[in-house]
């Protein structure tokens, strides 16, 4: 049965903290959604003024990415503003209706292409990078805090590789090395996704997807909360994360570090 409650003009979510059915059908069928008007306009406002300071305040720590975009992870640790955000409950409640299965956060970060980078990130999936095993499909909420239309660094997707597993890492600089390694993924066609400021993608780990190079005068910030199976385990291998925390191969991923306040 269809979801029938009423939503504001320009969101996708109803008042209930829920999305329409045909966008969870969407998902799970594409690897990836657009879910428009997430935050409100107020809140929009307060949470990119935060990450412009937080920015400001942190960018050295930014993790090295040769000029695509700054890279700062675990901010819901460090920013009160952006920890409202990361550990939003509605956000939470989308992507565990999309996934259909009880999720934690993994990490978050913040994702920032400068004004006329004229970089893409290329073509890669998530899920390769990260020290999980024995999970389902993770999935980030990919949100704008501006507006992200295609010549700011809107994001690109391959519908349908949500399914596709068993790679390693891709690089992000090598705008082949993804479809070296499976050559039948050049052929799907692709979906840009413009978002307004406030909406968000949704996509699982695998979902093959890139980002275009920002060539406007104004910064782009994506503030992306990352959630993993709650089952998920620590597989051992080495990762920004997980390295501070002298897990033992095996341990479940829980505790503080890896919480579900949505529960």
């Amino acid at each position: 049965m269809a979801t029938t409650t009423t939503r504001q003009p320009g969101s996708d979510v109803g008042p209930d903290g829920r999305v329409p059915d045909e966008l969870v059908a969407a998902y799970r069928e594409h690897g990836f959604v657009r879910v428009r008007g997430v935050l409100e306009p107020g809140r929009i406002e307060r949470f990119r003024a935060g990450a412009e300071a937080f920015l400001r305040a942190h960018r050295a720590e930014s993790l090295e990415t040769r000029g695509v975009f700054s890279q700062l992870v675990n901010v819901w640790r460090q920013d009160r503003t952006l920890r409202e955000l990361t550990l939003d409950r509605r956000l939470g409640r989308i992507a565990e209706q999309l996934a259909g299965f009880p999720l934690r956060l993994w990490h978050d970060q913040m994702l920032v292409k400068e004004p006329h980078n004229n970089a893409a990130t290329e073509f890669h999936q998530d899920r390769p990078y990260w020290p999980h095993a024995g999970d389902r499909l993770p999935l980030s909420a990919w949100i704008a805090l501006v507006d992200v239309p295609p010549e700011r660094g809107c994001m690109t997707f391959l519908p349908g590789t949500q399914h596709r597993t068993g790679l390693r890492p891709q690089d992000l600089h090598r705008e082949e090395d993804l479809f070296e390694m499976d050559p039948s993924l050049r052929w799907i066609p692709r979906v840009t996704v413009p978002l307004r400021a406030g909406d968000c993608t949704f996509h699982s780990g695998y979902t093959g997807h890139m980002a275009l190079p920002n060539r406007t005068d104004q910064a782009r910030f994506a503030h992306v909360v990352i959630y993993m199976d709650e089952a998920t385990r620590y597989s051992g291998t080495e990762h920004i994360v997980t390295d501070p925390l002298g897990l033992a191969v095996g341990a479940g991923l829980d505790g503080d570090a890896f919480p579900r306040p949505w529960a």
